[in-house]
C-alpha cells in the first residue's frame, strides 16, 4: 500500500494565549488562550475551511500559522521545516510560499500606489525580479488572470469596486507563486453575487496551480461550498472536523449544528431531508 504523502502543513498543540490583565510592573497576571491546543493538517491542493463565530480564534490561528503573530506553544511544519523554531533569515525565503488575503482589500491596498505596482511588490521586495519591466510583465499577466480589465495596472485601489480589490489583493497573494495561501473572510465584505465569483475565481486557480487553502470564514455556506474538509472552531478549540460533506449532513457537536441551522438554505435543506 503506498504510503501517504507528507502534509503541506501540520500544526500541532498550537496556543495563543492574550493577556486581560496585568499588575503593577505590566507582566500578564491573567490570559485567555485565542487558540487553544489547536492540531490540524492541509495537503497540496486541498481547501481546509476553518469556521465559527467572531472571536472563536479563526484570524489568529491563520496568522499564527504564518508567524504573523508568534505563538506561546506547540509546532507549525511548512513543507517539513517547523516555523516556529526558524530564525528570521532562514523563514524569509520559506514566505515566499506562504501568502494571506485579508478581509478588507481597500485597507491593505496602498491608495497612493499603481495597481501594476501593489501586484509585484512582493516581486520587488524578495528580489524575485531583475528588472522594473519584468515585475510590470509578471503583474499585468496576474491582474488579466484574476479577470481584471487591461486598463487597471495603470489605476488606483479608489477607482475599483470591493470585489474588483479583492481581486487585485489575490493577483498580488499570487506573485511569489505560493503553495499555501491563507484566506481570512475574503468574501465576508462583499455582496452575495461577488461572493459567487471570488470563490470561483479561487477554485479556478487551485485547479490551476495546485494551491492550497487555509479558509477563514464565519459562514458555513461558502465553507460548505469551496471547502474540501471544515474543522469548526470556538472559544479557540477544534470542536468538530471532516469531509465538508460529512460536517454539512451529519453535524455531531451541538456548536456544528448551531452554526448550520443559523443559515437560512441550510436550514430548510435539512428540513427537507427529514420530512
Amino acid at each position: 500500500m503506498p504510503q501517504a504523502p507528507d502534509p503541506l502543513l501540520e500544526v500541532s498543540s498550537l496556543t495563543v494565549r492574550y493577556p486581560t490583565a496585568r499588575n503593577l510592573l505590566g507582566q500578564p497576571t491573567a490570559h485567555i488562550n485565542a487558540c487553544d491546543s489547536v492540531s490540524l493538517r492541509l495537503n497540496q491542493g486541498e481547501t481546509l475551511g476553518i469556521v465559527g463565530e467572531s472571536g472563536s480564534g479563526k484570524t489568529t490561528l491563520g496568522r499564527a500559522v504564518l508567524r504573523l503573530i508568534e505563538p506561546d506553544a506547540g509546532s507549525v511544519k511548512f513543507e517539513g521545516t517547523d516555523i516556529l523554531t526558524t530564525s528570521q533569515g532562514a523563514l524569509r525565503p520559506l514566505r515566499r510560499r506562504m501568502q494571506i488575503i485579508f478581509q478588507d482589500p481597500a485597507a491593505c491596498l496602498n491608495p497612493r500606489m499603481r495597481i501594476a505596482d501593489i501586484v509585484a511588490e512582493p516581486l520587488r521586495i524578495h528580489n524575485a525580479v531583475k528588472t522594473k519591466a519584468e515585475a510590470h510583465k509578471i503583474a499585468t499577466d496576474l491582474l488579466q488572470r484574476c479577470g481584471m480589465p487591461a486598463d487597471a495596472a495603470a489605476r488606483h485601489p479608489h477607482q475599483f469596486s470591493g470585489g474588483q480589490r479583492q481581486r487585485i489583493a489575490i493577483a498580488r497573494a499570487l506573485a511569489l507563486k505560493p503553495s499555501l495561501i491563507v484566506c481570512d473572510e475574503p468574501t465576508s465584505a462583499l455582496d452575495v453575487s461577488v461572493q459567487a465569483q471570488i470563490i470561483n475565481l479561487l477554485q479556478d486557480l487551485q485547479d490551476e496551480l495546485n494551491l492550497a487553502y487555509l479558509f477563514i470564514s464565519h459562514d458555513m455556506a461558502v465553507v460548505s461550498h469551496i471547502c474540501h474538509r471544515i474543522a469548526v472552531m470556538k472559544q479557540g478549540k477544534i470542536v468538530e472536523t471532516g469531509p465538508a460533506d460529512d460536517i454539512v449532513n451529519n453535524p455531531r457537536h451541538p456548536y456544528t449544528q448551531q452554526l448550520l441551522a443559523a443559515v437560512p438554505r441550510m436550514r430548510r435543506e435539512a428540513q427537507a431531508a427529514n420530512a
